[in-house]
This record gives C-alpha cells, structure tokens and sequence, in this order.
C-alpha cells in the first residue's frame, strides 16, 4: 500500500467546477500490474478538456491545491454524465517502476523508467498494465519519456490516415506545435509534402529553422493566395486541422478546390478530386463556419487518436511505438515553458498560462516535486 496524492476534476449539478487535490491510498501491485513513481506528465490539450473544459477561471477561487469554478449552464446539459463523478486527470506521463506483481512482464520492468498513458497521470504514483508501457531507452529520462504517446502517435496517425485514404500529402494547422514540429521531422524524414500553417511570423522563422519547406501564415495579408500556391505546389487533399472553430477548415477546402478546378473543365458540382479536413482539436471553441465554395467532393470529420489506432493491424501500431522509442530524443523530442509541483498547478497564475493553450506554453507536471 502506498499513500498517493492526484488531482481529480468534478463537476457538481449546481454548475461548479471543482479541480482539486485528493489523497487517497493505492493497493500493491498484482499479477501484471505495476506500480510506477510518477516524474513527469505533459498538460495537452485533451487534459485540459476534461481538467477544466469551458469552466471560467478568470473568475475562479483559488485555494491552496483546490479552483473551484463556474461552468457554462450549456456545457453542465452537454456533461449531464460526468456530475457528481470525480475524474482523475492527466493521459500520459513518465516515471520509475518501484512494484510489480508477480507476472513475468510486470517483473521485468522493476527500476525501469516507462511510459505509460493510463489517463490518471497527475499523481503521485500510479498503477498500470505492465503490457501497455514503453521501456525508454538507455539514458533518456522521464522527461524526455513523459510525451511518448499522444503527440508522436496523432502525428504519425496523421502520415499513415494520409496513406491509408490515398493521399500524397497533407495539411496542418497550429503547426508550430510540439506535435507540429514533430510532423515536421517526420515528414521530411518519409518524404511526405507538407503544408504548415501558423499564425505569426515568428512561429514561421521557427518551423523554417527545422528545415520545414511550406509555412503559411493565417495572420498575413497573403495568407489565403499563400496557402492556395503551397497546396498547388504539394498537391495536398487532406488536411488536421488543431483549431476548430471559425473559417480555417473550409478556407483550406477552398484552396483545395481552386487548385483542382487549375485547368479542368466547368462543372457546377466542382471538382471530381475528392478534398477532406480532419477536426482534431479545439482551441476555437466557437462554431465551424464551412462557406461551401468546393463543391460537392469534400468531407470534414473528426479525428481521435485512439480510435484510429483501434483500426489498424497490431502491428501497424507496435511499428509506430517502436519508432517513437527509436526517435524518443530526435524526431519525438518535446519542449517546456515551464515545471509545476501537482500543487503548483492548480495556482491561479499557472492555471491561467496553461489553460490558454498557447503554442510554446506547455506546461510539465512533476509530481515528486
């Protein structure tokens, strides 16, 4: 038995938010379970949907390791089924592997640093299947081990989703990104045209700095005829699309089109090139505004990362993971703004900066301080 500490997220009927930090006791490892000192875990994005969602923290009570806000009447109807349920927090992260129960598997990874995506990784200590982790490699730590999962994966579902639905290239928005940097890498490694967009100058100079070829930016005066000559220049049809709301996805389906209608002959249904933008992020909470100006050939959709891998042969995926492993410190590595204790993070000050979702402003947990 261990004495765990972890931060779980509520959400009550009379609409308050309730983030806060719970102790509570963790039994010993059995059979193929281990138990892992948890050292370090990204805050992504998809943490930040079930952390605080649309919750108002501006105007938030912030108490030592405990915010209690309000959540919109809208998004209490939406979450009907999460009330009153407290919901660990934190997909992935990395640590040491102190217990094991009495599996072979289990035992094998006694001392070692993994990681691990057991989605309750703002804690302490956790307890996972031992089958279910990545050994990292010799030198790298937990660090570097803490981001193994969610951004390498989407970014290398995003090339094989590309493949498997007969594209040749791809689209992608919030590209300056650590998992935009780390399509970069893989793109240019496999021989993949890609399209970056950004949205300052500054975040351009810094994906043309790692060797990126198409980078257009969504605040230039030119970005629209900029993104229709990139697209004709890698002959995109797909694109992931990070934002969400607002006009980016159909302006990219636009610009699509306009490269495929270069030298065809009219027709009022558009194109026969088929165009389609996966959603798979929020940071524009706001509506998609699709100004259907690319014919009738076109798909929008959503895109989840472990749904798409459920699809795929198991070793498709292990070949995925093992070049995440091979590539943990290159192609895969990550950067932090800043280091925050389990209760740092719930501080107003980090709360805010992190929640912003900012591109450069990732936030690592360390919650052995």
């Amino acid at each position: 038995m261990v004495a765990n500490r972890q931060i779980v997220s509520t959400l009550e009927a009379d609409g308050r938010l309730i983030v806060e930090l719970r102790d509570a006791d963790l039994s010993d490892p059995t059979g193929h379970e281990v138990l892992i000192r948890v050292e370090a875990a990204p805050i992504n994005p998809s943490d930040l949907g079930l952390l605080f969602g649309p919750a108002d923290l501006e105007n938030a009570d912030y108490t030592p390791g405990r915010i209690v806000a309000r959540m919109p009447d809208a998004a209490v109807r939406a979450m009907q089924g999460r009330i009153g349920e407290p919901q660990p927090v934190g997909n992935e992260g990395a640590g040491t592997v102190i217990a094991a129960g009495e599996a072979p598997e289990a035992q094998a990874l006694l001392g070692k640093i993994v990681a691990a995506i057991p989605r309750t990784m703002y804690a302490r200590y956790v307890k996972v299947d031992a089958r279910s982790c990545l050994v990292l490699p010799d030198g790298a730590t937990a660090e570097q081990g803490a981001t193994a999962f969610v951004n390498p994966l989407t970014a290398l579902s995003f090339v094989e989703a590309m493949r498997r639905e007969g594209h040749k290239a791809l689209v992608h928005t919030a590209a300056a990104s650590n998992l935009g940097q780390m399509l970069v890498r893989i793109c240019a490694a496999d021989g993949v045209p890609l399209v970056n967009i950004v949205r300052s100058p500054a975040q351009v100079a810094l994906l043309k700095g790692i060797g990126a070829e198409h980078v257009v930016d969504s605040s230039s005066a030119t970005f629209l005829p900029d993104l229709v000559a990139a697209i004709e220049a890698t002959g995109a049809t797909i694109g992931f699309d990070a934002i969400g709301g607002g006009k980016l996805a159909g302006q990219i389906l636009s610009a699509m089109e306009q490269v495929a209608n270069r030298g065809a002959s009219y027709s009022r249904y558009g194109s026969d090139i088929f165009k389609k933008v996966y959603i798979y992020g929020g940071l524009d909470m706001g509506p998609t505004v699709l100004n259907r100006s690319f014919g009738f050939g076109w798909a929008v959709g959503g895109f989840l990362l472990f749904p798409f891998l459920g699809t795929l042969e198991p070793e498709a995926v292990e070949q995925m993971r093992q070049r995440v492993r091979d590539e943990l410190t290159t192609t895969f590595a990550s950067h932090f703004k800043a280091r925050v204790t389990l209760e740092q993070a719930l501080t107003r000050e980090a709360a805010l900066t992190y929640n912003a979702r900012a591109t450069g402003e990732k936030y690592l947990i360390v919650p052995q301080g």
